[in-house]
Parts: structure tokens; C-alpha cells; sequence
């Protein structure tokens, strides 16, 4: 049985998608770009804001799951610059608890609203 995720802590899907899906015990959390909830405008032209409000999108739904950031058991970032690798590294340690999730990071050549990063993540819901 699915279960859809929704809080208005994050942006609102602005497509044909859920925010997050759980099956079983494993939580599908969408592309999260740096939207504000609120006004459903990009936040910051730079990675540093844009990552970080990424990330408050993806707590806020893993809280909505019922869970934390720390259950997460893989992150596929997109970057359209692969220089700001580091920064998603910085910001991961910053947040997360180790041992850290896998995960994978990707350059594209462009993403939703012109943003900097994308991040999609696989949570285990038993964690």
C-alpha cells in the first residue's frame, strides 16, 4: 500500500508528483529544489542558500514521514556545476550523523526554475 506525503513545511509539487511516497518502510522523497513554501519563489542565487533550503524542504518532509534527515539511506544530488561539490559535502556534514548515507552526485545541464541543486532521497522509515 502507497501512502503520500504532504506538509505545507515544503514547496508544493509543482508538477505531476507527490512530495514523498512511502511503500512498506522506505520513503520516496522528490526532487527538492530551493523553493519557499510560502511563496513558491527560488530562494538565493547562490549554491550556499540554495543548497541549505533544500535541505530544510527534505526535514521538513522526512518530518512529515515521521522520521529525520538521519534515516535517510541514499541522496541523488544534481549540481549544474560540479565545482560545488564541496559545498554539498560541508552542508551534509554539517547536517547529517555518520556513517552517512550513500549517495550519488550528478552535473546537469539545467534544472526546474534555474536552480543550482536538485536533491531526491530514499529514507528507511524503521530507522
Amino acid at each position: 500500500m502507497k501512502n503520500f506525503i504532504a506538509t505545507g513545511s515544503a514547496p508544493a509539487a509543482i508538477g505531476t508528483y507527490s512530495q514523498a511516497v512511502s511503500h512498506g518502510n522506505t520513503l520516496y522523497i522528490s526532487g527538492q529544489i530551493a523553493l519557499d513554501p510560502q511563496t513558491m519563489e527560488v530562494i538565493g542565487d547562490d549554491i550556499q542558500s540554495q543548497i541549505s533550503r533544500v535541505f530544510k524542504n527534505l526535514i521538513a518532509i522526512c518530518e512529515a514521514a515521521g522520521t529525520g534527515l538521519n534515516s535517510v539511506i541514499k541522496f541523488t544530488v544534481y549540481l549544474t556545476d560540479l565545482a560545488d561539490f564541496s559545498v554539498v559535502n560541508e552542508t551534509m556534514q554539517a547536517l547529517l550523523e555518520q556513517p552517512y548515507p550513500a549517495r550519488a552526485v550528478v552535473e546537469v545541464s539545467g534544472l526546474p526554475r534555474g536552480v543550482l541543486v536538485e536533491i531526491d532521497a530514499i529514507v528507511d522509515l524503521d530507522v
